[in-house]
């Protein structure tokens, strides 16, 4: 990769970390980034990976710092990243696959892979808040997949086809732009 490439790399992913991050701020400003419950506006950019691979660092920084503030402590920084970073890695993999310019299919990992991860994250937790594999529910993890994965998915798909299809639209208006 030449010199300018990477730093354009490096700045793509550090712009999506802020936006992630700052997102995710707006969200907890309105008890809606933490928890069984989420809608994290900052989700909607777990599809950028279908435009640049410099997303999958950016999305994994911005959720990892984000996670700091989590009331889950240590266990979302991990899990909760994880979760990002494999949601990453899934919406770049199934990118190329579209109908109508459209990729249709990104919205899957994001919402499947947090629904898994922060849902087991939620069956694992007492009532105390104390996280242990010995307080696994099923019941709990089926409500927290169902709850966590419905916000996401609600979230890709409300908000971030929109931005792919703004963003894929940009670039071809203003290919200099975004070289």
């Amino acid at each position: 990769m030449k010199s300018a490439e990477k730093n354009r790399f490096l700045a793509q992913g550090a712009v999506i970390a802020a936006l992630y991050v700052v997102l995710t701020f707006v969200a907890a400003a309105m008890n809606l980034a933490y928890g069984p419950v989420q809608f994290r506006f900052s989700e909607a950019l777990t599809l950028l990976p279908a435009l640049t691979p410099a997303a999958i660092p950016g999305l994994t920084l911005g959720c990892f710092l984000s996670n700091l503030a989590s009331p889950l402590g240590i266990v979302d920084w991990a899990f909760g990243t994880l979760a990002t970073l494999l949601a990453a890695l899934g919406t770049w993999a199934v990118s190329k696959i579209r109908v109508k310019g459209i990729p249709f299919l990104t919205p899957l990992p994001p919402t499947l892979f947090n629904g898994l991860l922060v849902g087991m994250e939620i069956a694992c937790l007492s009532e105390a808040g104390v996280f242990s594999w010995s307080n696994f529910s099923w019941p709990a993890f089926g409500a927290g997949f169902l709850s966590v994965g419905a916000g996401e998915l609600a979230v890709c798909c409300v908000l971030g086809i929109p931005l792919i299809m703004a963003l894929q639209k940009a670039r071809t208006a203003m290919p200099k732009l975004f070289a």
